[in-house]
Parts: C-alpha cells; structure tokens; sequence
C-alpha cells in the first residue's frame, strides 16, 4: 500500500529530524501517525537517527494489536493509542526529551510561552502532567486525559509531547516548546517584557 509507506517515511524522517535537532537521544522518543484504523509508530531500541520506513511499526487502534510481530514497539505505544482515541481530531503524535523542556518539567517553575507571540499562539499555558513511570498504563492514562484539552505537554521529570493534525503541526509545537523553554531560561540573564493582557487576547482570538 503505497500511501501507508509514504507516511511510514515521514515517520522515520521527522525521528531522524528530532534527533539531527537535538530534541531526544539516540533510541530515546517516540513519534506516531494515525493512518485510517492504524497506527503507524516508531519501534522500540533503534537509533533515530537512522529510521526507514521498513523499521516503522503498524499497531491497531481500537485493539493495540501490534500489526508487525516481526518488529518491537514502543514502550509509549498505549500512550499514543490512547490520545487518538480521546483525540478523533489529532493525526500524529511526538514525545521527546528535549533538554530544556525536560529541565522545566523536573522543576516548579513554568516554562513562559508569552516571551514571543509565536510561543504563545501556538502552545498558549503549557501543562505538566504528574509523573508515572515511563511506558505504564498509568502514565498513557493521565497524559491521555491531559491531552484532552491541550496541545503539547510537559511530563514531571520525564518529558514533552505535541500532537497535531499533522506531523508537521505535532513537530512545530514540540520544537516550539523547546525554544520557549529556552527563552525562559536565558531571561533569568536578561530582563523581557512578556506578551500583556491585551496582547495576549488578540492572540487568544487569532488562536479560536
């Protein structure tokens, strides 16, 4: 089926993007894509740095079968199949473990996302959700619940997560995180002007 290898291409070619940006390590994260009933997923040990579409895992929504024996899926797979179901509208899913935004969600200080409009268009109040144990039903759970109402996620000393309609949109915000988380960062060195009240609504109206 040609149109389900081309997205397993994109699949392996935005890991191998959030590797080449420095936003997970090298068989750390994972990146899905809803395809019709599928799940088209990033596999479990292998360098994302050097994905192809053959290495990309197919895993039934609605059961969590895992449609490809032959290959190991995530350990955050019931994480992603679980937002798809909560989520009819989202098509793709990015989790990661950029270094800035995990030093925010290992700390009680919140990333500022009202620095630069862009940050704040896109992300608007990021949440944090409390920590589970990475690849456990209770962490794919409570991130499901959260991601009901937003976009992109911190997870309490673990990491960070953006979905989208697309994979570009997923990507964008999770990138954009990073760079908010950044900018949060560096402003404890130099004194910025947040986004004010008023601004931020004409945002908040561009963003509905």
């Amino acid at each position: 089926m040609s149109g389900m290898k081309e997205v397993k291409r994109s699949v392996a070619l935005f890991m191998k993007r959030t590797y080449d940006r420095g936003l997970t390590t090298a068989t750390g994260g994972n990146i899905s894509v809803r395809f019709n009933d599928v799940m088209l997923i990033t596999p479990s040990g292998k360098d994302k740095g050097y994905l192809t579409e053959e290495d990309i895992a197919e895993v039934d929504i609605q059961t969590g079968k895992n449609l490809t024996p032959d290959l190991k899926i995530s350990i955050e797979t019931e994480m992603h199949r679980l937002i798809y179901l909560e989520r009819p509208d989202v098509n793709a899913v990015v989790h990661t473990h950029p270094t800035f935004s995990c030093l925010f969600s290992a700390s009680d200080e919140k990333i500022d996302t009202s620095i630069i409009a862009e940050s704040y268009f896109l992300l608007d109040e990021v949440k944090k959700v409390p920590y589970h144990l990475m690849g456990s039903l209770p962490l794919a759970k409570e991130v499901a619940s959260y991601a009901k109402e937003s976009d992109v996620l911190l997870m309490e000393n673990h990491g960070a997560i953006a979905v989208g309609k697309t994979l570009l949109s997923a990507f964008d915000r999770l990138e954009c995180l990073e760079q908010s988380a950044k900018l949060t960062f560096l402003s404890r060195l130099v004194k910025v002007n947040d986004l004010d009240a008023e601004r931020k609504k004409d945002i908040a109206a561009m963003r509905k």
